[in-house]
């Protein structure tokens, strides 16, 4: 639908996947070549949002990669953690739908349900775009009255 764009929340693997260089993992060559596909030919169908956790991670490492991420995602929109994200996250790792150890993953997680924003795109299948985590995830969201963002990789935002 023109003119319409999805809601969306760019986790730092994203970012840094798209500006790494070929990695010699082959999976993780692939998941290069995938999200630079997205970005240039489907990021435009999304209004992408970062969060100060994001410019954080990105900024970090080697000094030039760190400006290339950071230019990329200096147009987008920043959404702080609000004392609501906060207290969802630690609901998140209290009812052990993330570990303690994951805290940054669900503060991304619930920065993004806490602001309404549909998609939450990551590499990140560890803890937050993991399906055995994903149904305590959404649970613990909805019993907070927030709707959770579907949290998935680039490779699944390809196809209509």
């Amino acid at each position: 639908m023109p003119g319409w764009h999805r809601l969306s929340y760019i986790e730092t693997t994203i970012i840094s996947y798209l500006t790494a260089r070929p990695s010699k993992d082959l999976v993780q060559r692939a998941h290069q070549q995938l999200t630079r596909t997205w970005w240039r030919t489907r990021r435009s169908e999304f209004e992408l949002h970062v969060s100060p956790l994001v410019l954080q991670e990105a900024a970090a490492g080697d000094p030039a990669r760190a400006r290339r991420r950071l230019a990329l995602l200096g147009a987008l929109p920043v959404l702080g953690p609000t004392a609501d994200a906060i207290d969802l996250s630690r609901i998140l790792i209290d009812r052990r739908a993330i570990p303690k150890k994951a805290e940054v993953d669900a503060l991304h997680i619930v920065i993004a349900a806490v602001n309404g924003i549909e998609y939450l795109l990551t590499w990140n299948c560890t803890h937050i775009a993991n399906a055995r985590m994903r149904s305590k995830i959404e649970a613990v969201c909805r019993t907070e009255s927030y709707e959770p963002p579907v949290l998935c990789t680039p490779e699944e935002l390809m196809e209509d």
